[in-house]
C-alpha cells in the first residue's frame, strides 16, 4: 500500500517530505535491537524506543546519527545553562523579547531580585552566626554551673 499524500491518513507522519510513517530499519540497527534483547532486554527495549523517537522527529537517517543530533542539541543546552558555553545561565535562560522596553523592565527587575536575594542570604548568616553566640554563651553557663557544683561538691 502505497503512500497518499491527499488522503487523510491517521499517521501525522504521512507527508513530510515523503515518509509515509514506515519505519525504515537499517541492518546494524536491527542487529543491535536483537543483541540488546539478547544481553539485556531493557537494551533492546531502549534501541525499540529510540527508534519510535526518531520516526516522531521525522529524522530519515540512521538511529545513531540521530542519537548524536539529539546528544549534542542536550549538550550544548546544558552548556549553555551551565554557564560553560561562553554565556551566562541567565543570558541564555533570558533571551531578548523584541520588545526594547521589556527587556530593559526584567533587566531591572532580575537586578532587584537579585539585590533582595544577597540581602537575605546576608540575614541568613547573620542569624546563623547570632544563634551561634547564643549556644556558645548556653554552653559557657552550663560548663561554669558544672565547674561550681564541683567545686561545691568536692569541698563538703
Amino acid at each position: 500500500m502505497g503512500c497518499n499524500r491527499d488522503s487523510r491518513m491517521s499517521s501525522s507522519f504521512a507527508g513530510r517530505s515523503g515518509y509515509c510513517g514506515r519505519m525504515h530499519w537499517k541492518p546494524f540497527e536491527i542487529a543491535a535491537m536483537v543483541l540488546g534483547f539478547i544481553v539485556f532486554w531493557p537494551i533492546g527495549l531502549a534501541i525499540l524506543f529510540a527508534k519510535f523517537w526518531q520516526r516522531q522527529h521525522g529524522h530519515q537517517g540512521d538511529l545513531f546519527a540521530f542519537a548524536r543530533e539529539k546528544a549534542a542539541g542536550f549538550q550544548q543546552t546544558f552548556y549553555s545553562q551551565a554557564g560553560l558555553g561562553g554565556q551566562s545561565a541567565a543570558a541564555s535562560s533570558w533571551r531578548s523579547t523584541g520588545n526594547v522596553a521589556f527587556d530593559e523592565w526584567r533587566e531591572s527587575e532580575l537586578a532587584r531580585l537579585e539585590a533582595e536575594r544577597r540581602k537575605l542570604a546576608e540575614a541568613e548568616r547573620d542569624f546563623a552566626q547570632h544563634i551561634e553566640e547564643l549556644r556558645r554563651a548556653r554552653d559557657r553557663e552550663e560548663f561554669e554551673s558544672f565547674m561550681r557544683a564541683r567545686k561545691g561538691g568536692t569541698a563538703s
